[in-house]
């Protein structure tokens, strides 16, 4: 599927019941090509009304922690696991997370990004492991399929425990460190070809 064709299927989907209630489906936006993806839970009631992810309270926080780390909101890729907002933004179903899988591989492809990270629980266990805890795997590179994985902790987190701040602070010069060692080899690469 190509971007219009993937908009096209997300808007229409009805694979689950979530689309009953929300006003629109929040597929993703930034850098189609960007080395960087981001993946969040779900959109919240700012994203449903927007049809943006990440553009309330803690998408104003995440913004905040991109600039500090050099990176442009227009540079990555920004997206959720689950497209549609779920009522009271509770935490989505084991079969949300399924039916919106393949949209969120489907985007995978498409941007094929060399670093994703993972904000929250949700997100570690949709692209690392189903059991997978968030505790226990923040801050740690997970490689697989050719993409390196580093799950933190999701912004809105970071609203409710100010002692969160720091950990998530030191994932991002993490990402921010490999980030500029494989943008090297990619202009070299370019270079050379």
């Amino acid at each position: 599927m190509n971007w219009e064709e993937l908009a096209q299927k997300v808007k229409s989907c009805r694979a689950c019941n979530l689309h009953r209630r929300a006003k629109q489906p929040v597929l993703g936006e930034g850098n189609p090509k960007a080395l960087l993806m981001l993946v969040g839970e779900a959109p919240g009631a700012r994203e449903d009304e927007l049809g943006r992810p990440f553009v309330g309270a803690a998408g104003e926080l995440l913004n905040r922690i991109l600039e500090a780390a050099g990176f442009k909101r227009e540079d990555v890729y920004i997206t959720n696991v689950v497209k549609c907002r779920p009522p009271g933004n509770r935490f989505p179903t084991p079969d949300e997370v399924r039916a919106c899988r393949p949209y969120l591989e489907n985007q995978i492809k498409l941007v094929n990004p060399k670093i994703v990270v993972c904000l929250g629980a949700l997100a570690t266990q949709a692209l690392i492991a189903p059991g997978a805890r968030i505790t226990r795997l923040r801050g740690q590179w997970i490689q697989k399929d050719g993409i390196f994985y580093l799950p933190t902790f999701h912004p809105a987190a970071l609203l409710r425990d100010e002692n969160k701040k720091r950990p998530v602070w030191e994932d991002f010069k993490r990402v921010r460190a490999l980030y500029h060692e494989l943008s090297t080899v990619q202009l070299s690469l370019n270079f050379i070809s």
